[in-house]
């Protein structure tokens, strides 16, 4: 049975959450986008909540078991205050999470330690290539057996903090399946390009890397000799992207109708003009009705049933909401929704990437 009430702790945390994002990354992530930079302060109290230390059980150095709904949770509360900012603290996960997921009993003893130990983890993933038609079940990053071990040739993009990170989980082709490979920064082989240009996510650092005959060890393929399955994987990647394109999409609401209930015109806030209002109404009923597409996915995930048709309709239907309600946003703030004075034009700019943010969240 579905249960729409949050265990104590889940309510804990989300409230925890939420007061963070509201007094410290709603701030940061504005002024971030404007110079490019989040502070390392705020990157280190988000880590501090626990987020993702609380996925992690206490026999890999973690204290708790990974519950997809909670993380969801926790992702919609930190993108309600900011979308890079929450990519950034967050971006520990997709290097730790596949692991937990898919990794070997060697991996998951080894790695997942060093992600709770002391501050912010320094790792990430790299799954976005540079094409138009990028699919991550047909990857052109191909990785070949050698023997000794594996050689890694092709481009990655769009991979966050991948000049400052020690570990990072690489998919690559192999023989036509999709597969992660755990590469240390810094490998022969691997260079890490200049940060990347993007129209949004301007406060987090991305970057393209390029492969080229770069040798990985057999052992540090993911789940070893045997692989492992990327469906769990993406699948999780795309409930997290869901979660905080609600997030998104609840902060542009939430503006929108503040804006509207004190600007008045002719007499009266706008709020009470029938197109302002039918527009607040159409956005607050798709986001609780993809908010709960969301967390029937991330439930079948906690409940090790395939949520691989529900993550990717969820997926889906939240790419469209966070560009609805943000347009929706800037059109009700009028002219005031072009300035940069208000957020409403950065949430539509971040917003319009969602569709090609795969594999950049993982809960």
């Amino acid at each position: 049975m579905y249960s729409f009430e949050p265990t104590e702790e889940q309510q804990m945390l989300v409230e925890a959450v939420r007061r963070f994002a509201a007094k410290e990354v709603r701030d940061a992530g504005r002024d971030a986008d404007e110079s490019g930079t989040l502070p390392q302060t705020v990157i280190d109290k988000g880590w501090e909540l626990g987020i993702l230390q609380s996925s992690i059980p206490e026999e890999y150095g973690g204290f708790g078991a990974r519950s997809a709904v909670t993380g969801v949770l926790a992702a919609e509360e930190l993108a309600y205050g900011d979308l890079a900012a929450a990519m950034a603290i967050l971006a520990p996960g997709l290097f730790a999470l596949p692991i937990l997921i898919g990794g070997s009993e060697a991996q998951r003893k080894t790695l997942l330690p060093k992600a709770c130990a002391g501050g912010h983890f320094p790792a990430t993933a790299a799954l976005i290539e540079p094409k138009y038609d990028f699919d991550s079940a047909a990857l052109t990053v191909t990785a070949r057996d050698d023997g000794d071990s594996y050689v890694l040739d092709g481009e990655k993009c769009y991979v966050p903090l991948a000049a400052d990170v020690e570990h990072l989980l690489v998919y690559a082709s192999l023989d036509g399946k999709t597969q992660g490979f755990v590469v240390g920064n810094g490998t022969p082989g691997m260079a890490v390009g200049e940060r990347e240009k993007n129209m949004g996510l301007r406060g987090l650092p991305t970057y393209e890397i390029n492969f080229s005959q770069c040798p990985v060890a057999c052992a540090d393929r993911l789940g070893g000799a045997a692989g492992h399955d990327f469906a769990p994987i993406v699948n999780a990647s795309r409930v997290a992207l869901g979660a905080m394109a609600v997030g998104l999409s609840r902060a542009a609401y939430d503006y929108a109708l503040n804006y509207a209930k004190e600007r008045e015109a002719f007499g009266e806030p706008i709020a009470r003009r029938q197109s302002i209002a039918f527009m607040l109404a159409e956005m607050a009923t798709e986001i609780e009705a993809v908010r709960l597409a969301v967390w029937q996915a991330a439930w079948l995930l906690d409940h090790g049933r395939d949520a691989t048709r529900e993550a990717y309709l969820a997926k889906i239907a939240a790419d469209d909401l966070a560009l609805m309600c943000a347009d929706r946003a800037v059109q009700i703030l009028g002219g005031h929704g072009y300035i940069r004075d208000h957020p409403v034009e950065m949430w539509l700019r971040n917003a319009r990437g969602f569709p090609m943010f795969e594999g950049m969240a993982m809960v």
